[in-house]
């Protein structure tokens, strides 16, 4: 890893490299990264999705990989709310607790995409203290959340193995 040394705030060490890229790949799917100054009270530090996006406070963020889990959740919400998401507009609560299991497992599909190691989203301060359960699960091919993505159209039944589905490629990023 490397240390970010472009703001002396930062609170962690984290590779410079690979947030770009997600960034990167984030902004070219639609969900667009914004960066900015952000206060200490966001659930994740350094990142708040609003309006369709991600703002980003490269100072306080201390895991890249949280920002695909968070664009996993912006990625899950219907298109009609998402301009909605960190707005007073937002008519219920989100995210919903249901969607956190597609959240998770879309985030899942993007490292592999993405070809960055698991443990870059799935860190040992983040999920409750599951990250490797969650890590071996997904490694087994245990895709929890999986009936939710596919019922949502990120991943479809594939028609020459009964029971199988598409996953871990998905057809679509965006709900």
């Amino acid at each position: 890893m490397k240390m970010n040394t472009k703001t002396k705030a930062a609170p962690t060490a984290y590779d410079e490299m690979m947030l770009g890229r997600i960034i990167d790949f984030l902004n070219g799917i639609g969900i667009k990264v914004k960066e900015t100054g952000l206060k200490d009270d966001c659930f994740l530090p350094g990142l708040f999705p609003k309006e369709s996006g991600i703002l980003l406070d490269r100072t306080r963020l201390k895991y890249p990989g949280d920002l695909l889990h968070e664009a996993g959740h912006v990625a899950v919400t219907e298109a009609h709310l998402r301009p909605l998401i960190g707005t007073s507009e937002m008519p219920e609560q989100w995210p919903k607790p249901g969607d956190e299991p597609g959240a998770i497992l879309w985030s899942y599909a993007a490292l592999l995409h993405l070809e960055i190691p698991p443990r870059v989203v799935f860190h040992p301060d983040g999920y409750k203290g599951d990250a490797d359960w969650l890590i071996e699960q997904f490694e087994n091919k245990n895709y929890i959340g999986l009936p939710l993505l596919t019922w949502m159209g990120f991943c479809k039944n594939d028609e020459n193995k009964p029971g199988a589905t598409t996953f871990p490629r998905l057809e679509k990023w965006l709900r």
